[in-house]
């Protein structure tokens, strides 16, 4: 087995890690630490989230710097804040004796001015959010000119949330000759362009097979009825006494309204989602952190950047959209060497899904059957046990107390003294749902047929006067609502209004986020769409025009 010493990282750095309780290198670390320390090259490399990455690229980057000089001469970017501040401050442990290394994290919800105060005394290493630093760039706060390491980490991640073009402006703000380092989970088509149009001949270097998932990840589903989900949540949180986990859903609406439930019925939850401050969401993830929230109920984009290693499992209460994400969502558990499950509670729609991720991550899924509810009490009542086994009895803590008792129960024979003890911890357990869950028949008893799931016709009273195209209505939809545009179709774009065909799933998921919500200063209205009988003859309905238009970018309009 190697040690940190055998990679030919300077002594400095190697203090830094043992002090850190590090004792040897994954084996990401182990391949790539050495290739970067040697002559300076590109490199691509694919590799699952927790296997130390932030290692493998910021010692190597830490060991290049030149520490005399104050200008910037490494930039990392990563797709959220929360791994932003994790990097920042992984390489300020990492530099701890290193002098005269200033590292500076620039990312959204904070202080911009503050940011550019940093910038100003000089920082050899920048790591920032996509967003952040183009916003940095267009005031002329930072130059890019002269860096001599471009670091892209998560790449995939950046490039899922919708980061192509502003990846794109950033790295042509880089110089021709330096080195970038490309770190991934997957390796999807626009990772590939990437690679291919701002690198150099990179070495690649995968851990595993390309988009494979973790290997420590046990891939289960369950076939239910979607009206069963929910109580799936309960039975297997019921069962798994020690879950800590995160519950993943499509949208804001079914993520509020799951952890809702949760915390009605008695469970320990929160929710995470795109509606939240970001003082709200640090207090969410703090609490999390400290296992005062057993489950994080999330959807895919508010959930990225979470780095926690104890995560036990995660549940996917809808399958995404687009099956990347699945590895995304699955690599939060089984980090750091430890191993994880991730559960599918899957409808008729999503048994061809599994197949497509079966593919993707090369691994097969286990079909699993929920335990039953006097599955659910056994276990518990058994677990008490436990705990009363290994429970150390302090005799001199209360000896009066205990002496006492004693007496008091002196009269029950020892299988009535047991007896008693059970019942009365069983009656303190968590109160189980014992409603039946069942599978799903064959003809899929939610409704759908053949898993495709009906479409219906959607109005919406946005039109070419409120100077949309397709396109932008498409955007604001999706923007607004969480769907995918890929699931809306814009059948029909009058000057008024709009007709739209989607899924009844989706549909659904549309009509309850755009409830509220508003195009400019006027309430937008989407209503399922019903055959009419011919209006001839008949004056037509007004509908009232906006006094404000809502404009988007000159350069999207045009698309």
């Amino acid at each position: 087995m190697y040690s940190f010493d055998d990679l030919g990282l300077p002594q400095p750095l190697i203090r830094a890690i043992a002090a850190l309780g590090f004792d040897s290198p994954t084996p990401v670390q182990e391949k790539v630490i050495p290739l970067l320390l040697g002559k300076s090259t590109d490199v691509v490399t694919l590799s699952q989230t927790g296997t130390g990455k932030t290692a493998a690229f910021g010692l190597p980057l830490l060991s290049r710097l030149d520490i005399s000089s104050p200008q910037t001469q490494g930039l990392i970017l990563c797709p959220t804040r929360e791994l932003c501040m994790q990097i920042a401050s992984d390489l300020e442990a990492f530099s701890k004796y290193l002098k005269k290394v200033n590292i500076t994290a620039v990312y959204g919800g904070a202080s911009i001015s503050q940011q550019i105060q940093s910038l100003k005394k000089g920082s050899q290493v920048v790591v920032g959010t996509p967003g952040r630093m183009l916003d940095l760039i267009r005031r002329k706060k930072i130059n890019l000119a002269h860096i001599d390491y471009l670091i892209l980490d998560e790449a995939d991640e950046m490039l899922n949330m919708g980061f192509k073009e502003d990846l794109d402006a950033i790295l042509s703000q880089t110089p021709k000759e330096k080195s970038t380092w490309l770190f991934s989970a997957t390796m999807p088509a626009e990772v590939y362009r990437i690679s291919r149009q701002y690198m150099h001949n990179p070495v690649e270097i995968t851990m595993g097979k390309k988009n494979q998932g973790n290997e420590n990840i046990e891939h289960l589903y369950y076939a239910l009825r979607p009206r069963d989900r929910y109580a799936a949540v309960k039975r297997l949180a019921d069962f798994h006494s020690e879950m800590f986990g995160i519950v993943f859903c499509r949208t804001r609406r079914e993520t509020k309204e799951i952890a809702d439930r949760l915390i009605r019925d008695g469970y320990s939850a929160d929710a995470l989602h795109g509606d939240l401050s970001q003082s709200q969401r640090d207090h969410v993830m703090k609490r999390y952190r400290a296992h005062l929230i057993q489950f994080l109920v999330a959807t895919d984009v508010a959930a990225r950047g979470i780095d926690i290693d104890d995560i036990t499992h995660v549940i996917h209460y809808s399958l995404p959209d687009e099956l990347e994400y699945y590895t995304h969502r699955s690599g939060r558990t089984a980090r750091a060497g430890k191993k994880g499950v991730s559960v599918v509670l899957a409808g008729p729609a999503d048994q061809r899904k599994i197949k497509s991720i079966e593919r993707l991550i090369k691994k097969k899924f286990t079909k699993g059957k929920l335990p039953s509810a006097e599955k659910v009490k056994e276990k518990q009542l058994f677990r008490a046990v436990k705990n009363i086994q290994e429970t150390i009895p302090e005799e001199d803590k209360y000896p009066d107390v205990m002496s006492k008792a004693r007496d008091s129960l002196a009269y029950l024979s020892r299988e009535e003294l047991i007896s008693r003890m059970l019942v009365m911890e069983y009656n303190r357990m968590h109160e189980v749902d014992e409603a039946e869950i069942g599978e799903f028949t064959a003809n899929g008893s939610s409704g759908e047929k053949n898993g495709q799931g009906n479409k219906v016709k959607l109005f919406i009273n946005l039109g070419k006067k409120d100077r949309l195209n397709k396109f932008g209505l498409l955007s604001f939809l999706s923007e607004q609502s969480g769907v995918p545009e890929r699931l809306i179709s814009v059948v029909e774009m009058k000057n008024t209004y709009s007709l739209l065909r989607m899924k009844a799933e989706a549909a659904d998921d549309l009509l309850g986020e755009l409830k509220n919500s508003s195009f400019g200063k006027r309430q937008v209205r989407v209503e399922i769409s019903q055959k009419r009988k011919s209006n001839k003859g008949k004056k037509k309905r007004k509908i009232n025009k906006t006094s404000k238009k809502y404009y988007f970018e000159q350069d999207f309009a045009e698309k």
